[in-house]
């Protein structure tokens, strides 16, 4: 029987199919063996993807999405003036992928296998299964990539003497899980993950760091390149962003390397070091995470039978040498890492024609709950920058943001540093900061209504997504207070302090910034505080969430003033 099977990622697609009798081989389309998984909308409605959405997104970047798997929570696309079901999207992506398979067959397969996220749930997994139906496939079977990715393994001969460990760091997401091999198939026995870390959040870690070197050089070009509007705009940050991406994979092979920029920047030297201390704290998080999920399984690392590593970013060589000194066992990857949970899904022994979504797997143990972590094992929150030793830490960069909020545009002080964080609590992890489905009539998501607290009880407010997209925002609201003072909040979903900094334009200036850490409602953030010319302003933030809030106060006169304000009556009780 001919089996394709599509690894649907974040940012590009693989496609394996094996027929004639023949063992599985990658399916190439437009020229490569992973496709990219961006859409792009015709004017007449007509989705195009792969290669043609990415050069089309050049000529209206508003009809283009490069990564709709992101966004599977939200429903709709809207590209241009279009709306675009995400089933639709996703349709036409594995769409792609089919007609190349048919192509070579002569036919259509006789069963596809597509992989997804071991942590996506029946909703999540009903949206692809629809996506599958609209692009055309008959037999289709939904598979957790982790599993996948332990076939893969196991079909190479790995040592697979007991449960294997899965890293799977992609585009988009970090996932991880501990799975059981046994000759009857495969079951999950744990699986945890981190919505806001993969290879794109490296590449925005990495633009913000060049732009630090570079954008004051001449601001207002700079801002344009971050926010394009004219067409020579979009082609050069188009060509930034490559550049970006193809720097931080030449690092994972030379010690260091160039970025080329566009005029009147200077060509930026990046090295591996500087790149490795950028990403150092959010991929000790991941490994802390895939540990405590081998101990929630009741294992040890010892007990495995491996620790596979999938993903194109896993090439880091960072990335394997902390994990060998979290877990004390050498992890294993292969030359295309990209590949290898296309290749695993040929792999997977099955169960009935009626069973579309769970392979044949033995049976699960129950997970055991582990420790309470202490202090010095609390994982830190998603940070790109190293923090120095208090005895090396220097005194903090200021700046000068100017934020539009509403019709107001406040210009503020606050520093570019990095803070110490606490662990996430698992009042953090039950609320959804990833979909934006559930809005209230001010506009609030559960996401933004935790981080708002009390705050919706004391003031007016309102969608702002507006100015959420200034930001890059997914959702916003903004609350005036009713006692007449002259301060307002505005909450932001999809974005956090650092995302922020790196969505508007700096310069320097300010004084007076204080900055430190809050706990409140469950939850535990960061804040930076200061005075501008114009006004005074809180930043604040989640620890494990992209969600942050912005205050602004015209009448305060001190930053303990603007400090007492957020602790005593706007942070979560």
């Amino acid at each position: 029987m001919d089996v394709l099977s599509i690894d649907f990622g974040t940012s590009s697609t693989v496609g394996v199919l094996s027929a004639f009798g023949r063992g599985p081989r990658a399916i190439e389309v437009d020229g490569s063996v992973t496709m990219s998984s961006a859409v792009y909308v015709n004017d007449d409605g007509l989705l195009v993807v792969g290669q043609d959405a990415e050069r089309r997104a050049r000529l209206d970047p508003s009809r283009f999405e490069p990564n709709p798997k992101r966004r599977i929570d939200e429903g709709v696309l809207q590209l241009g003036e279009t709306a675009v079901a995400i089933p639709d999207a996703f349709a036409a992506v594995l769409r792609r992928v089919g007609e190349e398979a048919e192509r070579q067959l002569g036919r259509p397969p006789a069963q596809t296998r597509i992989s997804h996220p071991a942590g996506w749930g029946a909703d999540r997994q009903e949206v692809l299964r629809t996506a599958a139906a609209k692009a055309g496939f008959a037999d289709v079977r939904l598979i957790p990539e982790p599993v996948a990715a332990a076939a893969h393994y196991a079909s190479l001969g790995s040592r697979t003497s007991g449960p294997v460990g899965v890293y799977d760091l992609g585009a988009g997401t970090f996932d991880c899980a501990v799975v059981a091999v046994t000759q009857q198939g495969f079951a999950v026995l744990a699986e945890d993950g981190l919505p806001d870390l993969g290879s794109l959040d490296i590449d925005q870690t990495l633009l913000v760091h060049i732009g630090r070197e570079v954008s004051h050089a001449d601001p207002a070009q700079w801002q344009r390149l971050l926010r394009p509007q004219a067409i020579a705009d979009r082609r050069a940050r188009r060509a930034l962003l490559q550049d970006v991406r193809d720097a931080k994979e030449s690092l994972s092979r030379h010690a260091q390397t160039h970025v080329p920029m566009p005029e009147p920047f200077g060509d930026v030297l990046v090295t591996r070091d500087e790149l490795e201390a950028l990403v150092r704290p959010s991929l000790l998080r991941s490994a802390e995470l895939l540990g405590a999920t081998i101990r929630r399984a009741g294992l040890s690392p010892a007990q495995l039978g491996g620790v596979y590593l999938v993903g194109g970013p896993s090439r880091m060589p960072l990335l394997a040498t902390l994990l060998g000194r979290q877990l004390g066992v050498t992890p294993t990857t292969q030359d295309q890492p990209e590949t290898a949970v296309a290749f695993g899904l040929q792999h997977v022994p099955l169960g009935t024609a009626t069973d579309l979504t769970v392979p044949a797997f033995a049976p699960v143990r129950p997970p055991v709950t582990p420790p309470r972590p202490q202090p010095w094992q609390q994982q830190p929150a998603r940070q790109y920058t190293p923090q120095p030793k208090p005895e090396q830490r220097k005194k903090p960069k200021l700046w000068l943001i100017g934020l539009a909020v509403l019709v107001v545009v406040v210009a503020i002080a606050v520093p570019v540093v990095v803070l110490a964080t606490k662990g996430e609590s698992a009042a953090q992890s039950t609320v959804d900061c990833m979909s934006t489905a559930q809005r209230d009539r001010a506009g609030f998501t559960p996401c933004l209504r935790s981080l708002a607290g009390t705050v919706p009880d004391r003031a007016a407010c309102q969608a702002a997504d507006g100015v959420g997209k200034l930001l890059h925002a997914q959702a916003a609201v903004n609350c005036g207070f009713k006692d007449g003072r002259k301060d307002y909040v505005s909450y932001y979903q999809g974005v956090t302090i650092d995302d922020i900094e790196a969505s508007v334009n700096l310069q320097p200036g300010g004084n007076g910034v204080v900055s430190g850490t809050w706990d409140g409602g469950g939850l535990h953030g960061r804040y930076v505080a200061g005075l501008g010319s114009v006004a005074g302003i809180v930043l604040f933030d989640v620890d494990g969430r992209r969600a942050a809030g912005l205050y602004v106060s015209h009448d305060a006169r001190r930053t303990e003033d603007l400090v007492a304000v957020f602790t005593g009556e706007l942070k979560p009780a």
